[in-house]
């Protein structure tokens, strides 16, 4: 066992062609580390509909530049056996370590392959990469970005033509194409060839986020904001001014992309402490609210004051924050969501007589809805433009809340005031997360087990009347790795994470409101709730 763990490290030693890895793994070698060696040799790192995500290093299960070239010919194969013998490949990257390299080596690989290549002028976010696709009409983009995973991550997200996320079958046809990849020397990679991009994709994607806004609409709230050390700030910066609001006021500390996060464990909005540096310049300049961008800006969080102190508001809120508003303005198309995100959004819909439909988690999904007008997830994610960018978008997203915002502002009202009026409206819709991070994936699974065999028949005290596996799918939905518990008043849903070693419960209770004077009530009867569900079922999963 040992010899042969030695001799695959040392095959995969003689093809790599990055020498930081090959120093890497020429140390573990020559030290004997069977333990790291066995980890990284376990397998190989699976191509699947989030494309690739892994920890940076050497060897087949990590990300590096010898994985990253087999991913791309194994795309290119796929794209020339559905036809596409010339296309045009768009790859952007952001600025994570080694994100230039898989970007450069990607062009060379699809040149390489008869195909055309062009490559993004500069680490940029990944709508940009989404909207250049269509624009240019590419038959696939490659965006190289970890989103918001720890700095010693990166990932490999595809795209196919129509500007949207692969989905099954695609990624197990381009994973058989990328498995059949004998030997890395095979892949041609020719050192020139490809087209370096202009700023022109970035100035026509600008240009199409005005589209998002009512003319003449009120641009007056003010904004501080963030990039979480990531490429977002140009953009926004350059979409804000055109758009005609006040200049952001920029967190300092995190404005500029550093691929090593230095104020954040974690470089996400979502995760504790990560927004401190954002309220203590708010508490400094007193705006009307607070925007983040996640490193590669496609998630887009917001956070108000509510009785003198910041707090990040929920994605839901945001979500029925932005559908409440487009209503407003009229808009037409049916609103989407994925199973995880409130069901406000179907009332508004459904109040304002819209479609409304309901996919399974992740943007690959909410942007293949048919008449697709928006589409948000409670991951901070938003599709406010599909017509542009069928995907989520961090920068179109914080033009168009601050654009509601600044009309609420007119009236002497706040978002806060807004999603009061939803709560008296539809109900009050209060969501959390009980989400559990774990170093063994064995856990996941055994939590996943234990609730299949044993599901719950109560939490928090409220009967669960329906109970469902949705490894089976379901009459509206494909098949996936969850499980759905409806209850009197409440609904959960348990899945593992699709990007992050994380196993997710969302949890949503919904509480009649009769009155604005009810509000205090409904909300403490809800977060009694939340926390009991929370408790019940962290015991049931055994978590």
């Amino acid at each position: 066992m040992h010899d042969d763990l030695i001799a695959r490290a040392q095959a995969w030693l003689a093809e790599d062609p990055d020498p930081d890895t090959r120093d890497e793994l020429a140390k573990l070698i020559e030290a004997g580390d069977v333990a790291e060696l066995g980890e990284r040799f376990s397998g190989t790192l699976q191509f699947g509909t989030a494309g690739l995500r892994g920890e940076l290093g050497a060897g087949p299960m990590r990300m590096n530049r010898a994985v990253v070239i087999r991913a791309a010919a194994g795309l290119a194969a796929y794209l020339k056996g559905k036809g596409e013998t010339d296309g045009l490949v768009v790859v952007g990257y952001d600025a994570r370590h080694k994100s230039a390299d898989f970007a450069r080596d990607t062009a060379a690989v699809m040149t390489g392959a008869g195909l055309r290549a062009a490559v993004l002028p500069r680490p940029l976010p990944t709508p940009v990469l989404a909207y250049a696709i269509r624009h240019l009409g590419a038959v696939a983009g490659v965006e190289v970005t970890a989103s918001h995973n720890p700095p010693r991550d990166n990932g490999y997200k595809v795209y196919l033509g129509d500007g949207s996320q692969i989905v099954p079958p695609a990624d197990a046809e381009i994973a058989a194409e990328i498995d059949a990849i004998a030997r890395l020397d095979d892949v041609p990679r020719p050192d020139a060839g490809w087209e370096i991009l202009d700023d022109a994709v970035l100035d026509a994607y600008l240009a199409r986020t005005d589209a998002v806004l009512a003319e003449g609409s009120p641009r007056s709230a003010r904004t501080v904001y963030t990039a979480m050390h990531g490429v977002g700030k140009d953009v926004l910066m350059a979409a804000f001014a055109r758009a005609g609001f006040p200049e952001p006021v920029l967190v300092a500390e995190q404005a500029e992309p550093d691929p090593d996060f230095p104020t954040v464990s974690f470089p996400n909005p979502e995760e504790p402490g990560a927004m401190d540096l954002a309220f203590a310049r708010a508490r400094a300049t007193d705006p009307d609210l607070i925007i983040a961008n996640d490193p590669d800006a496609d998630r887009c969080a917001v956070a108000v004051k509510e009785s003198g102190e910041w707090r990040m508001l929920r994605g839901d809120e945001v979500g029925a924050l932005l559908a409440a508003h487009l209503v407003r303005r009229g808009a037409r198309g049916t609103f989407a969501e994925s199973i995880v995100s409130s069901s406000l959004l179907g009332r508004i819909a459904e109040k304002a007589g819209l479609p409304y439909e309901e996919t399974l988690t992740g943007f690959k999904w909410i942007a293949r809805v048919e008449g697709l007008r928006y589409g948000y997830e409670e991951a901070l994610g938003y599709c406010v433009d599909p017509d542009g960018v069928r995907d989520k978008d961090g920068i179109t997203a914080a033009l168009l809340v601050t654009e509601l915002a600044s009309e609420l502002k007119e009236e002497g009202r706040t978002l806060l005031d807004l999603l009061d009026d939803l709560a008296v409206e539809h109900g009050l819709h209060a969501t959390d997360q009980l989400a559990v991070r774990v170093e063994d994936l064995s856990v996941i699974a055994d939590a996943m087990g234990r609730l299949r065999e044993r599901p719950p028949t109560e939490l928090a005290g409220l009967a669960v009347t329906r109970s469902e596996d949705l490894n089976q799918g379901t009459d509206r939905l494909p098949p996936t790795d969850g499980l759905r518990y409806t209850l009197e008043g409440a609904r959960v849903i348990v899945r593992p994470s699709g990007t992050e070693p994380k196993l997710k419960c969302y949890l949503e209770v919904v509480v009649p409101v009769g009155a604005l004077a009810d509000l205090p009530a409904a909300r403490a009867k809800a977060s009694d709730l939340l926390a009991a569900i929370k408790r019940d079922l962290s015991a049931a999963a055994g978590i």
